[in-house]
């Protein structure tokens, strides 16, 4: 059985983040192993408080899992401040595995999730990963994206790392562009008409890393992963009072 990492923050409503992610990686069909960066009191409504780990403990806890587990695959979520991005850039940059980041800025119900000081670290650990998964918001503020303008274009085609922006949004369908060395490529999907997206873009990131672990390549994982969130948005169980969660077991049937 492949095992994967997730280092990223708790979500006490179950939806999002480290929760998010080890449910993805149950649906896949890997072992799911965790870091917890920060605790979150979070619900559908939003994130009402936010205690960050000490990095030296959080540190601890990757360490430990590095050296009893032969990891095939990380996925990064939420780290919140510049002294943990840094120490996990650090820890992760002689790893020679698949390293998923979905660079968490704020959350579906708006609330921040990263420290403003924070931004220029979380750039710099997007040029070490395999794949980046921002969203349209969080790809402005790490990059100045702004569509496809001329100026985004040259600074994504180039960038040292693929770049996958999320959620380009039509009447009709929903496409994200995957920027990868000098192309871009498209994966499109119907669009739903739904409050159930909470921990959307935490299981996306989860599932690439999981079909990367399981020897898919990029875009077949990508690929995999954007349906498994498709089927997991429709088969929603409608709870909470906020934007739900997704059902991931069922969303795993669907990429079985």
């Amino acid at each position: 059985m492949k095992v994967v990492l997730t280092i990223a923050g708790s979500d006490s409503s179950g939806g999002a983040g480290i929760q998010a992610d080890l449910k993805t990686f149950e649906a896949f069909g890997v072992f799911g192993t965790s870091a917890i960066t920060v605790l979150t009191a979070q619900n559908t409504t939003g994130v009402q408080d936010i205690f960050p780990l000490p990095s030296d403990f959080i540190k601890h806890q990757i360490q430990s899992v590095l050296t009893d587990f032969d990891v095939s695959a990380i996925k990064i979520g939420m780290l919140y401040d510049a002294n943990i991005i840094r120490m996990v850039t650090k820890l992760i940059d002689p790893l020679d595995i698949p390293i998923i980041l979905d660079p968490v800025c704020i959350s579906k119900a708006g609330s921040p999730l990263l420290k403003d000081d924070a931004i220029d670290a979380l750039r710099e650990l997007s040029r070490k990963v395999t794949l980046s998964t921002p969203n349209l918001h969080e790809a402005y503020r790490l990059y100045g994206y702004k569509g496809e303008d001329i100026d985004s274009l040259k600074m994504l085609l180039f960038h040292p790392a693929p770049v996958l922006i999320k959620h380009h949004v039509t009447s009709t369908l929903s496409t994200d562009l995957l920027y990868i060395e000098d192309q871009i490529q498209r994966f499109t999907s119907e669009l739903l008409d739904t409050n159930n997206l909470h921990g959307t873009g935490c299981s996306l990131s989860s599932a690439i890393a999981a079909n990367l672990a399981l020897g898919y390549s990029l875009q077949e994982a990508v690929e995999r992963s954007k349906r498994f969130i498709t089927e997991a948005i429709k088969a929603a169980p409608s709870i909470g009072h906020g934007s739900g969660p997704i059902n991931h077991k069922v969303g795993g049937k669907h990429v079985a």
